[in-house]
């Protein structure tokens, strides 16, 4: 669907900053090739990568030579001063936004995650989307009896859009205080593990999963996966991003029975920055000690379960 200037004009003032972005890339018709030259031909220096996941809701923009080159593509994109920006909660006023989320991940820790990840990935040299889609994701995350993440594994199914795939980038964030150094990964089904890097700052790892077989345009392949982590303090949520649309996703968080939270709720997000919207009160099953949630069509965003403890 086109974007006109009216509708620019309005997201500019409602936001998020990736609609906005994206708006005035389409209003204005440039290929984000030619955004980066100009950015270039003022002195900054970004990927197209970059400029995609930022447009997206993938990534935002938060080290000081990212907000630079935002401050820069106002001016490329001939928007009013700080109309992007401003958008991205920097800046006095952005605490007293932080009262929605959970204290175990402030919005600046999850910002932090966002460019350490990015960075990982580049250096992974991963293209955009990884040339797969998601046609199904189950998840199991395991809470232990110190309300540590003890671990998660995953039964992932994936389609090819493009010929010649054979890998998946799987990314790890533990709590506050991980120690991704001491993370174990555990390749468990039709793929094996290749390199591994993390960042031990925000408690981030991104680990290369290497296919069987190498895929063509239109296949499926299922694989699983697994962390065993443990070495972060107490959890409050477990948080899924999602860069595209996809199919089925499945999250299932299991206690131990010597820690059990007063109550557990099921929450979205358009974006790392946004409010979260109304919660959903999850049952606690007590024979298996569990709560699950199912999103049948994946939307671009973030999912997850948060819990109390008292």
């Amino acid at each position: 669907m086109g974007h006109t200037e009216a509708d620019l004009a309005q997201v500019l003032h409602t936001g998020p900053f990736h609609l906005a972005l994206r708006a005035a890339l389409a209003v204005r018709g440039l290929p984000l090739q030619r955004v980066q030259h100009h950015l270039a031909h003022r002195g900054i220096t970004v990927g197209v990568t970059s400029l995609s996941y930022w447009q997206q809701g993938a990534r935002r923009p938060q080290r000081p030579e990212s907000l630079r080159a935002v401050r820069a593509l106002e001016d490329v994109l001939e928007l009013p001063g700080n109309s992007l920006i401003r958008l991205l909660d920097v800046g006095e006023g952005s605490a007293q936004r932080d009262v929605e989320r959970p204290a175990s991940r402030s919005y600046r820790s999850l910002v932090e995650a966002s460019g350490a990840v990015e960075q990982l990935l580049a250096d992974l040299e991963s293209p955009t989307d990884g040339g797969l889609h998601t046609v199904g994701h189950h998840e199991r995350v395991r809470i232990g009896a110190g309300r540590e993440l003890v671990g998660r594994d995953s039964q992932h199914v994936v389609r090819a859009h493009r010929d010649g795939i054979d890998r998946y980038l799987a990314i790890h964030h533990g709590d506050p205080g991980c120690d991704p150094a001491r993370v174990e990964v555990s390749a468990l089904e039709n793929c094996r593990t290749g390199r591994v890097r993390w960042h031990r700052e925000t408690g981030v790892l991104v680990a290369e999963l290497l296919f069987d077989a190498r895929l063509r345009a239109g296949e499926t392949y299922l694989f699983g996966y697994g962390f065993e982590d443990g070495t972060g303090g107490p959890s409050g949520e477990y948080v899924r991003g999602f860069s595209f649309a996809g199919g089925q996703y499945v999250l299932q968080v299991r206690f131990d029975e010597g820690a059990l939270p007063v109550r557990c709720r099921r929450f979205a997000q358009a974006t790392t920055g946004a409010s979260r919207g109304a919660r959903t009160n999850l049952t606690l099953s007590g024979r298996h000690r569990t709560v699950h949630m199912v999103e049948q069509g994946v939307r671009p965003g973030i999912l997850g379960i948060d819990w109390d403890w008292d």
